[in-house]
């Protein structure tokens, strides 16, 4: 198989890394790519929003499956020339998208499909939002309506705060508190089958024991001792294949990765909000517990034959990432730092980086290129095992101003 992957981060990177192990891909390509990619794949400087250039890049290479990473191109549309030019493509379309694209859009199916979820309000105005605020009172959650990568979400006890967000924003949702851990599942769908893989847990804040603001994600693990038995197929059942059934039949079906985002509440498991790809960074973890080879899930979905899979394969260790991020983040990060110890950080064997805002440098050295920077990601027999290792192999590396969270799976680990 030629695969072609849309994307610069460290999902993708994750994507690629298990793309290239796959005895069945024969060239793996990616575009745009970074740094850490180009090691796996060859990269095509290609616009991954312009959907026409993406789809001529794909006959070009004559690919035989398209792997759309990240949220932005999605919501473009950048699916449908390439479904459209007979390409199978893994991602949903553009209007299936508006899942993630729209927080009210996704209220609206779960509505209709029967999914538990916080109760909520979409507001427009100030009067809109101040009034939503006081009918749920604190803590107080905002959500911009649109695609925010990943910061778009205030959860304050501060109203002022709230109600500033809620006014920058435009249209918002309000919605009540929802108490409990929180629970990343992926499930792989072509439409009509749901595939789930296995449960992640990430961490949104910036700093140690959840302080700071939101984030795109500071790290991530697998598996979660502290989750109920049973809960895949609960949620597959009240809330993945709802959602699935939902949008095929409103004529605009999902096919590719279901991201629930979820909340185990004092009243029962709630979707916080769905994403309409693989997480970042939870794909880290998750990709690096799957034994079955990826390319055939992918292109199975893509083709509407997930159905006839075998069951997938699981690793029994568990994994750990940890987010490097650059000075500033998330509010005004740095970038154009050279970075030292990649090499040295995987010397061993027991952790691997995978890159996320890095580019090239003039001289051959990788540079930092955006708010997080790589992600050191490390498998060992137990969380504690794996969360020594990842740690280990994030004191090799260093670029001016780095940060990272000292607590990723601390408490799970234990």
């Amino acid at each position: 198989m030629k695969v072609l992957v849309i994307g610069t981060g460290a999902r993708e990177h994750a994507l690629c890394r298990s793309l290239s192990q796959d005895p069945a891909v024969g060239e793996l390509h990616c575009a745009p790519g970074n740094a850490g990619i180009a090691r796996v794949a060859t990269l095509h400087p290609v616009d991954q929003l312009d959907g026409a250039a993406v789809t001529a890049l794909a006959r070009e290479l004559g690919a035989d499956l398209v792997v759309v990473g990240p949220e932005a191109p999605l919501v473009a549309g950048v699916a449908e020339p390439l479904r459209a030019a007979g390409i199978p493509v893994f991602g949903p379309g553009k209007e299936a998208a508006q899942l993630e694209g729209s927080k009210a859009f996704a209220k609206d199916v779960m509505a209709a499909a029967g999914v538990p979820t916080a109760r909520s309000y979409v507001c427009t105005t100030e009067q809109e939002a101040a009034a939503a605020l006081d009918a749920f009172g604190a803590p107080y959650v905002v959500k911009d309506d649109g695609l925010a990568a990943g910061k778009g979400v205030v959860v304050t006890e501060d109203r002022a705060a709230a109600l500033e967000h809620a006014v920058a924003c435009g249209r918002v949702v309000i919605e009540e508190y929802l108490d409990g851990p929180e629970v990343s599942l992926f499930a792989i769908t072509d439409g009509t089958t749901v595939l789930p893989l296995v449960p992640a847990q990430d961490f949104k804040r910036a700093l140690d024991g959840d302080q700071g603001p939101n984030t795109g994600g500071m790290g991530a693990y697998s598996p979660l001792p502290w989750a109920p038995e049973g809960l895949v197929a609960e949620v597959l059942e009240s809330v993945l294949q709802p959602t699935v059934d939902e949008l095929r039949h409103r004529g605009t079906p999902f096919s590719g990765l279901l991201y629930a985002g979820l909340a185990l509440t004092s009243r029962g498991t709630r979707v916080i909000e769905f994403n309409a790809r693989f997480g970042d960074p939870e794909t880290q973890v998750v990709l690096a517990r799957l034994r079955t080879p990826l390319a055939g899930v992918l292109l199975a979905a893509a083709n509407g034959t997930l159905g006839g899979l075998e069951p997938l394969r699981w690793s029994d260790e568990a994994a750990v990432t940890v987010v490097m991020a650059s000075e500033g983040y998330p509010a005004s990060p740095r970038t154009g730092d050279p970075i030292e110890g990649l090499d040295a950080a995987e010397a061993d064997g027991t952790a691997f980086v995978l890159h996320a805002g890095t580019t090239p440098g003039p001289d051959g050295e990788v540079l930092t290129a955006g708010g997080r920077v790589l992600s050191v990601t490390a498998v060992g027999a137990d969380l504690a095992e794996a969360r020594a290792k990842a740690y280990a192999g994030v004191a090799e590396i260093s670029f001016k101003g780095a940060q990272h969270r000292t607590d990723i799976a601390a408490k799970a680990a234990q």
